[in-house]
């Protein structure tokens, strides 16, 4: 498979709509999307990059991917039970997907993250702040589609997630998290290169 690797930054992004239009899933979810109504929405995290990945391994589309993130940000409905309306809206939306699709709005996660991962945080700002904390460089990406046109939000570049490099993002993570998730990723995807969490 080509590399879209230290090309320019426009060719990058043409190469991952490409591939991202060979998974099902995730060109489904992204059609769909849009039909919730959720305002700053992104497709992120481990499905855009582990779709990437799979490519580069010659793996279907789909393989070892547990869910599928998909984030806005609304600061004015704090509720759990706001929240709730977009996720059930989105168990119908999505009802016939194999992978489950996981609606979070990033506006609320402050409110629990201390009791899941054992510390605070503090409240993000946008969906954009959110993906900047995201864990790894190369899975700190967000896409959508806005008027027909395909949107990449990826603060740390496009360079790892195409070299298959896993690197820490140490915004907000912790080295037992990162460890835990590079040992489930390596025995999937056995071509990346892992980065120590001191590198």
């Amino acid at each position: 498979m080509e590399t879209a690797y230290n090309s320019d930054l426009q060719k990058q992004i043409a190469s991952l709509e490409k591939i991202l239009n060979k998974s099902d899933v995730v060109r489904e979810v992204l059609r769909r999307a849009p039909q919730l109504g959720l305002p700053n929405w992104y497709l992120g995290a481990g499905c855009i990059a582990q779709t990437v990945w799979n490519l580069q391994h010659g793996f279907d589309p789909a393989h070892g991917i547990n869910d599928c993130d998909l984030v806005y940000f609304d600061s004015s409905f704090l509720t759990y039970e706001a929240e709730d309306a977009h996720i059930q809206e989105g168990k119908a939306v999505f009802k016939d997907i194999p992978i489950r699709v996981e609606i979070v709005n990033e506006a609320r996660v402050h409110l629990w993250y201390e009791k899941h991962f054992g510390y605070k945080i503090a409240p993000y700002e946008s969906a954009e702040g959110a993906i900047n904390t995201w864990p790894t460089t190369a899975t700190s990406i967000g896409v959508r589609y806005e008027q027909g046109a395909f949107h990449v939000y990826a603060p740390y570049g496009l360079n790892d997630l195409f070299s298959m490099t896993v690197r820490a993002n140490k915004t907000q993570i912790t080295k037992e998290i990162y460890l835990k998730k590079v040992e489930r990723w390596v025995k999937i995807w056995p071509k990346l290169t892992v980065m120590p969490w001191n590198a």
